[in-house]
């Protein structure tokens, strides 16, 4: 497994199938507790700043050569001061299995599970710098006003994105940004010569015969 996608979830049906049953058991737990919405935040964290940023955490978690007990230690030293009980125990569970490697994808089905019970809808705002708080919030209530919803935002900062934003719901995708217009505006401008070169053509086929 490439160690710079060990945090991306795995998109195969097995993984997708243990991220759905892993979730629905840490959801319960966290439910259980009283904790749904900390737990979930401290895993966000986990998966987005923690293993993103240190791809040595990732081997570690995902390769089978690091013993459970190793794991164990791991997980205690980085989140047992700081983290809830439920998700450190859910942690070591998925040690002892060998399954701490498909985090993501129990993070991401997770989220999904708890959007749908509390009738939100996740909506993925991409930008190339991050979004201002002003922003955030103007962006939060059109989204929510246009879907009758509320909404949770999930930010991706892309640099490659000349400026603008890129708004993601379900399978729909609105391209606000100035990259996506200047590739309408080359599309076009293509267009029209093209439609030049044929009348061209024309006029001269014309003036031959």
């Amino acid at each position: 497994m490439n160690p710079a996608n060990l945090h991306d979830t795995v998109l195969d049906t097995g993984a997708e199938q243990l991220g759905k049953i892993y979730a629905r058991a840490l959801l319960a737990a966290a439910i259980s507790a009283g904790a749904t919405d900390r737990v979930l935040a401290e895993l966000n964290q986990l998966v987005d700043d923690l293993l993103r940023n240190n791809p040595q955490l990732a081997i570690t978690f995902a390769s089978p050569k690091i013993t459970e007990d190793e794991k164990y230690r791991v997980i205690d030293r980085l989140f047992g001061p700081s983290c809830d009980p439920v998700l450190v125990r859910f942690l070591k569970v998925m040690a002892k299995r060998g399954r701490l490697g498909y985090l993501a994808a129990v993070r991401d089905t997770a989220n999904d599970l708890q959007d749908e019970m509390m009738g939100r809808i996740t909506a993925e705002v991409r930008t190339a710098i991050p979004l201002a708080a002003d922003l955030r919030q103007a962006v939060i209530e059109r989204i929510s006003s246009s879907a009758g919803k509320e909404v949770r935002l999930v930010e991706v900062v892309d640099a490659e994105l000349v400026g603008g934003m890129v708004i993601r719901l379900g399978d729909t995708i609105f391209d606000g940004s100035v990259s996506n217009r200047i590739n309408k505006l080359g599309r076009r401008v293509r267009a029209g010569f093209s439609r030049e070169l044929v009348e061209k053509f024309s006029t001269f086929a014309g003036d031959a015969s």
